[in-house]
C-alpha cells in the first residue's frame, strides 16, 4: 500500500519541497532504465530484457522502460536527471536491514531526513513540520521536531461539531505560554488551514490527471499542500510491491505504469513550482542480472534513483557505468554499486538549504555530492 508522509512548516512564502518516493521491495533499475547498448544485459535476459525498439531513447546508450514513457517529457524538458548503479553499501541483500540502512542514512539513530530538518539553519517544529500519511512515522523522518501520521487530509480534524471545542480550546493555548502555549496555537492554526484546504475542491492545474489509487492521490495531496504554501518542506510516499523473483512483468509492470503517470501528473500539475521542489525516487537495492527461471529476477545491489525539478541538470543518465561484463559483476551476478545514494540526497539536501551541516545528516560518511545541479 503506498504510504505517502508529509513535512510541513509554517513559512509558505520561503519553503523549498522535498518529495521523497520509496519503491519498496528492491525496484529492477535495469528494467526501469535498461542499457540498451550493453550486449551483457540481453545475454543475462533473453526473455525479459526490454527491447531496443521499445525502449524511449534517452542517450544513445540507455532506454527507458516504454512503460514509464510519461516521464519522457520531463527528461526533454531537462528536468528529470537519472542516476544508475546508485545504491548503498549493504551487502545482506535483506529487504528489512538495506531499508533500514538506507533511510537512517547509515548505522546511526533516527532518519536522514529527520536529521536534516532538525539540523538545518531555522529549524521549524509546528504541528505541520511532519506528517505521516500512513499508519507510522517513516524511519526516515524519525528524529524529525514534530511528527503527525495521517491517512488523509481529511483526518486532520476534531471533527464535524468540534467548533464550540475548538474555541475553548483557543483561549485555553491564548493564556498558556512556553512552548505548550505555542504548540497548540500552531496546532489549531493548523486545523483552520486544512480547513480552508478541505472547503475548496481541488483542480488540478495543465489538464493533469491522477489516478485514484494511493499513489496518485497521495501525489495529489502533496501538490495541493504545495501549492497551499503552507510551507510544505518534504514530503515521503512509499510505492510498495517490487520483489519480483516470480513473473517480474506482471508484478513489476503495473507498477511501472503508476509510477510513470503519478510522476508526470505531479509535474504537469505543479508547473513553475517545480522550480523550489524536487522529486527524489529511490529503492533499497536492484535486482540480479541475469533472469532467473521463473521469468523472474532475485535480489541484487544496484539500481537507479530519479531526481525531478528543483533546478536539476535533467536530461542525463548519471553515474559510473561499470558494464555488465562477468568479471565485472558482484557476488552472485550483481550490478555493482558505483555511486552511493547518500551522494545523490546529499546534492539535494545541499540545493534546498546551503547552510546545512550535511556531515551531521550522514556522520561518518565521507561526502561526494553528486554533481546533479
Amino acid at each position: 500500500m503506498s504510504a505517502p508522509k508529509t513535512l510541513i512548516t509554517g513559512n509558505g512564502d520561503s519553503a523549498h519541497s522535498l518529495v521523497v518516493i520509496f519503491l519498496r521491495g528492491g525496484a529492477d533499475g535495469l528494467s526501469l532504465v535498461a542499457p540498451l547498448q550493453d550486449d551483457g544485459y540481453y545475454r543475462a535476459r533473453p526473455r525479459i530484457a526490454v527491447g531496443k525498439n521499445e525502449a524511449v531513447k534517452l542517450d544513445g546508450f540507455f532506454g527507458l522502460n516504454p512503460l514509464l514513457k510519461d516521464l519522457a517529457p520531463a527528461y526533454t524538458d531537462g528536468a528529470l536527471a537519472i542516476v544508475h548503479a546508485v545504491g548503498s553499501e549493504d551487502s545482506t541483500r535483506s529487504h528489512f536491514e538495506a531499508q533500514d540502512l538506507m533511510e537512517h542514512g547509515g548505522e546511526v539513530a533516527g532518519g536522514w531526513l529527520g536529521r536534516f530538518l532538525r539540523y538545518r539553519p531555522n529549524l521549524s517544529a509546528g504541528a505541520l513540520s511532519a506528517i505521516a500519511f500512513g499508519r507510522a512515522v517513516p524511519e526516515c523522518l524519525r528524529g524529525a521536531p514534530a511528527a503527525t501520521v495521517l491517512r488523509s487530509l481529511d483526518e486532520f480534524t476534531l471533527g464535524t461539531k468540534a467548533a464550540p471545542m475548538q474555541s475553548e480550546l483557543e483561549r485555553l493555548y491564548q493564556r498558556e505560554g512556553g512552548l505548550l502555549g505555542a504548540a497548540g496555537r500552531d496546532t489549531l492554526d493548523a486545523l483552520r488551514r486544512i480547513e480552508r484546504l478541505r472547503a475548496t475542491p481541488y483542480q488540478p492545474a495543465a489538464g493533469a490527471e491522477y489516478a485514484k489509487d494511493d499513489f496518485g492521490q497521495g501525489l495529489k495531496q502533496v501538490a495541493r499542500l504545495i501549492k497551499a504554501r503552507v510551507g510544505l518542506e518534504a514530503a515521503s510516499i512509499d510505492l510498495g510491491g517490487w520483489d519480483s523473483h516470480l513473473n517480474q512483468g506482471t508484478l513489476i509492470d503495473p507498477l511501472m505504469a503508476r509510477l510513470g503517470r503519478g510522476l508526470a501528473a505531479f509535474y504537469r500539475d505543479l508547473g513553475a513550482a517545480m522550480n523550489s521542489t524536487t522529486v527524489v525516487v529511490m529503492t533499497e537495492f536492484g535486482r540480479r542480472v541475469s533472469e532467473n527461471s521463473a521469468f523472474g529476477t532475485d535480489h541484487g545491489r544496484g539500481s537507479v534513483m530519479f531526481v525531478l525539478g528543483g533546478g536539476v541538470k535533467g536530461g542525463r543518465v548519471l553515474g559510473d557505468w561499470p558494464t555488465l561484463k562477468p568479471e565485472i559483476l558482484e557476488g552472485p551476478g550483481d550490478l555493482p554499486v558505483t555511486t552511493n545514494y547518500r551522494n545523490v540526497l546529499a546534492a539535494v539536501l545541499k540545493k534546498h538549504s546551503p547552510d546545512a551541516d550535511l556531515a551531521r545528516v550522514f556522520p561518518e560518511f565521507t561526502l561526494d555530492p553528486l554533481a546533479i545541479y
